[in-house]
C-alpha cells in the first residue's frame, strides 16, 4: 500500500492507536518508521536525526511486526538471550514471567509455535526491550479472548513502570478504545485524521432529525457521514464548540469504534 503525504508527529510517552482496515497501509507506515522499507520522498527523524541507515538512532525503536524474522529452529529462551545481547537492558525476568502467565513453553522452538504463541512471542520481546518508541502491527492476531485481556493489562502495566511510546497497528478498535492517548486513522494509505482521543470523542456527535432541518444545520459543521431514511436524516459530525442545534434534531456521543467506521466507510478490505 502506498503512502499519500503523512505528516505526523509521534510525542514521548504517549499511547497511540493507528486505526485502519486491512490493507490501509498501517503495516507499511511503521515498516517505514523502522526503517525496513525504502520510501520515495520525505523524511524520518527522531530528535532531528535520521532513521535511515543510522543502527544508533534505530536502537530506540522497536516493531514488533508480523514478519517472521525469528530464526525457526531457534528455541524461545534462546531468543530472549540473543535479544538482551542485542537491547543490553532486555528485562530477561519480567519475558519469563510473561512467557509463564501466557502459558508460552520457553523450550519450543520458535517454528514449532502456533500463530497466536509466534505472536505472543513477539510481543514479550516488545514489552521487554529498552527501546523509546515501541511499534507493535496487530498485536493480538490468533490471540483468544483470555490472552488479549492480559497483553492490553500488562502493555498499561509496563507503560506505568516506564513510560515510553507505543503505536499499537490495529482494526480491533474497541478493545484499544480506554488505553490510548492519541488516535491516527488511515485509509488508503491517506493520514484521516491524528490527535488526542480525548479532544476528538468531545466534539463528534450522532445527530438525528428531520431532514429539512438538519439540511440548513449540517452545513454548519464537518459531515464525516450522512443517510436519510424517509423525512429523517441521520449524520456523524465533528463540530467545535456548542452550537445551538435547531428544534427536532437530537444529538448523541459517540463510540471511537462508531468515528472509525464514518471515517473509513468507503474504504475496502484487500
Amino acid at each position: 500500500m502506498l503512502l499519500h503525504s503523512a505528516n505526523l508527529t509521534f510525542e514521548p510517552e504517549t499511547i497511540y492507536g493507528l486505526l485502519g482496515r486491512n490493507g490501509a497501509g498501517k503495516s507499511t507506515l511503521l515498516n517505514m518508521i523502522a526503517d525496513r522499507i525504502p520510501r520515495s520522498s520525505g523524511e524520518i527523524t527522531i530528535d532531528g536525526q535520521s532513521v535511515h541507515e543510522n543502527d544508533h538512532v534505530l536502537q530506540r525503536f522497536f516493531l514488533a511486526s508480523e514478519d517472521n524474522l525469528y530464526p525457526a529452529r531457534e528455541r524461545v529462551n534462546n531468543l530472549f538471550k540473543t535479544t538482551k545481547q542485542l537491547y543490553g537492558e532486555f528485562d530477561v525476568d519480567y519475558a519469563e514471567y510473561l512467557a509463564k502467565a501466557f502459558g508460552l513453553n520457553t523450550r519450543t522452538s520458535f517454528g514449532r509455535l502456533s500463530t497466536g504463541y509466534r505472536t505472543i512471542f513477539k510481543d514479550i520481546i516488545a514489552l521487554c526491550v529498552p527501546a523509546d518508541y515501541i511499534m507493535l502491527d496487530e498485536p493480538v492476531l490468533g490471540l483468544d479472548a483470555g490472552h488479549r485481556e492480559l497483553f492490553y493489562r500488562e502493555l498499561i502495566t509496563t507503560y506505568a513502570d516506564r513510560p515510553r511510546t507505543f503505536i499499537i497497528a490495529t482494526h480491533l478498535i474497541e478493545e484499544v478504545e480506554t488505553i490510548l492517548n492519541n488516535v491516527i486513522v488511515i485509509n488508503q494509505g491517506r493520514i484521516k485524521l491524528a490527535e488526542p482521543v480525548e479532544a476528538l470523542m468531545a466534539r463528534s456527535y450522532r445527530l438525528a432529525g428531520p431532514s429539512d432541518a438538519m439540511a440548513m444545520f449540517l452545513p454548519s459543521v464537518k459531515v464525516l457521514s450522512q443517510s436519510s431514511f424517509g423525512h429523517e436524516t441521520r449524520a456523524i459530525v465533528t463540530m467545535i464548540g456548542s452550537p445551538a442545534l435547531p428544534e427536532g434534531i437530537a444529538k448523541q456521543s459517540l463510540s471511537l469504534q462508531d468515528l472509525f467506521v464514518a471515517l473509513t466507510e468507503d474504504s475496502h478490505e484487500d
